[in-house]
């Protein structure tokens, strides 16, 4: 929660993409998973995130392998079950560049983004 505050100060731009499979991962129960998908209608208006979801059905333009993290065109830092691997070069940084654009061009945004979430959620009940 404490990270959220970052969502609401300074100037930072956040982009965001999951997979529609993280709406229905049930970590913690049926109340933790409601509570996530609740926040995630909050915030999507918020003019500092921009979140997509790529469809379960969507035709992605590429493997989307291992999460990761950009921090601008600086470091990317990708975690895995048994490390965080920081990544500092700039061609390697290029790539995750270019793999998260592949990425976005399978997502959706705005309302179709909100349906799948209320999808998602309504599906608790």
């Amino acid at each position: 929660m404490e990270r959220q505050q970052f969502l609401y100060d300074g100037d930072r731009r956040y982009n965001v993409l999951l997979g529609e499979q993280a709406l229905y991962t049930n970590v913690g129960g049926h109340d933790v998973l409601r509570g996530q998908l609740d926040r995630l209608l909050a915030i999507l208006t918020l003019p500092r995130l921009s979140l997509g979801v790529i469809p379960t059905k969507a035709a992605y333009q590429l493997w989307p392998g291992n999460s990761f993290i950009m921090f601008d065109e600086r470091v990317v830092m990708v975690e895995t079950y048994s490390a965080e691997l920081t990544i500092t070069q700039p061609h390697e940084i290029a790539l995750y560049g270019k793999a998260f654009t592949a990425l976005q061009r399978s997502a959706v945004y705005g309302r179709p983004t909100r349906d799948l979430i209320a999808r998602a959620l309504a599906s608790l009940e």
